[in-house]
């Protein structure tokens, strides 16, 4: 059964196939610089000197980057989707490689928090362009592939993250990597085409103010923004934690070596970011409403449990989590797509990214105090967990279901309508 449903992929035109390969590309490094941060957070620490209770804000306001990204995204409303994620993913790169050079704490946040806002964007319009362009009934399986994918960026720094031991210039020196998609950028210009369905809508839905298509969006769909933003902000408000801290707590409470890190997130992880594509499928075959709450719950569980054991069942703990972790991803990053039409899709996407970044920086913050009041950063974050629960729950009796609907079906295009009724009639 799930082989024919990979097959679908041989029904993708030879243009979906390049563009899917394109967007790949660029979500990879996403991943890959996103990843160094985590792995190397006690390299990191160590060469600026960063004080234990400071981990969870020093990383909060880095991710707050996400919030100036929709600035850039819904510009892809009024200047086209290809234009805006090579822009972005030259800007990641710049910003990602001058992490390399910081010289202190703050210019260290500085330079991370620039490549989170163009991390952020890029990683927003690619999944647009990729969520316009894929067939209605394998939606799911294109952004389930995507994240496996991306996933990969993860592995390479975790290979990378192996080596740092001997690695040119330590923790810098993997940063440093980011400089490799500007060699990119002009060949990637030539191969990716736009969107069809904004070529289409392109004189429709351009044309508006710099703040335009925050308005329109409010306007259109604020139950749906509503409802997706509150389960983006409950579970980045679960997750981000457990993530961050998942290198340190096997470094420094298991007396793991990087090399030992590496090889779990390597080869466990391989695993684990299957669940991307299984969420994919389940999504489209019995419908997201149903499989989504079932990902996001199961991630929580088998995260808390990771944090509780040791040796063998703390290692499948974590393969089960990470499965059902990429599988939530991979439905909910669809729904954010599919919710919303094409005149505010970018704008949306990104917004809702806000969302989740505020409920990650909330839940580092109130790490760091519930840090202080147990005096244990793994029991800090086991309680944190509890959001994604909640989560489950909206999604459950709150959300539509997308799977294998046509795309104006689900998200018809209210600002314009109501534009053209107010529209005067020619004489």
């Amino acid at each position: 059964m799930l082989s024919r449903y990979l097959h679908k992929l041989e029904s993708l035109s030879k243009r979906q196939r390049r563009i899917f390969l394109i967007v790949s590309v660029a979500t990879f490094f996403n991943n890959y610089d996103g990843a160094v941060l985590n792995l190397a957070l006690v390299q990191i620490q160590n060469g600026l000197h960063i004080v234990e209770a400071a981990l969870g804000p020093t990383v909060a306001l880095i991710t707050l980057g996400n919030v100036v990204a929709p600035l850039i995204t819904s510009q892809a409303v009024r200047r086209g989707r290809r234009r805006l994620l090579l822009y972005a993913l030259a800007a990641f790169s710049v910003t990602s490689g001058l992490t390399a050079f910081s010289w202190n704490l703050t210019s260290f946040i500085a330079f991370k928090f620039l490549t989170v806002t163009f991390s952020a964007a890029e990683g927003s319009i690619a999944l647009v362009i990729l969520i316009e362009e894929a067939n209605s009934t394998a939606r799911g399986l294109v952004v389930g592939l995507l994240g496996l994918i991306s996933a990969s960026g993860y592995g390479a720094a975790a290979l990378a993250f192996a080596w740092i031991p001997v690695f040119p210039f330590g923790w810098r020196g993997l940063f440093m990597v980011a400089f490799l998609p500007l060699l990119l950028i002009l060949p990637l210009w030539r191969l990716l085409p736009e969107s069809r369905l904004f070529e289409a809508s392109s004189k429709a839905i351009g044309g508006q103010s710099f703040f335009g298509p925050f308005r329109a969006l409010v306007r259109s769909y604020p139950d749906r923004l509503m409802k997706i933003a509150a389960v983006m902000f409950l579970n980045a408000m679960s997750g981000t934690p457990a993530g961050l801290m998942q290198s340190k707590y096997l470094q420094q409470v298991h007396g793991w070596s990087p090399a030992t890190v590496s090889i779990l997130l390597f080869t466990g992880g391989s695993i684990g970011v299957m669940g991307s594509v299984a969420g994919g499928y389940l999504g489209d075959r019995y419908g997201r409403r149903r499989s989504g709450p079932l990902f996001i719950a199961l991630a929580p569980v088998f995260g808390v449990l990771f944090f509780y054991s040791s040796g063998g069942l703390m290692v499948t703990a974590w393969i089960i989590g990470l499965f059902a972790q990429t599988a939530a991803s991979a439905i909910l990053n669809t729904f954010a797509a599919e919710l919303f039409p094409t005149s505010h899709r970018s704008t949306a996407n990104s917004t809702i990214g806000v969302a989740a970044t505020l409920g990650g920086s909330t839940s580092l913050m109130l790490e760091s105090w519930l840090y202080q009041l147990t005096g244990s950063h793994w029991r800090a974050i086991s309680l944190l967990m509890s959001a994604a629960i909640l989560a489950a729950l909206v999604v459950a009796f709150f959300f539509p279901e997308t799977a294998g609907e046509e795309l104006d079906a689900i998200s018809p295009e209210r600002s314009l309508l109501r534009k053209s009724r107010r529209r005067p009639p020619r004489s």
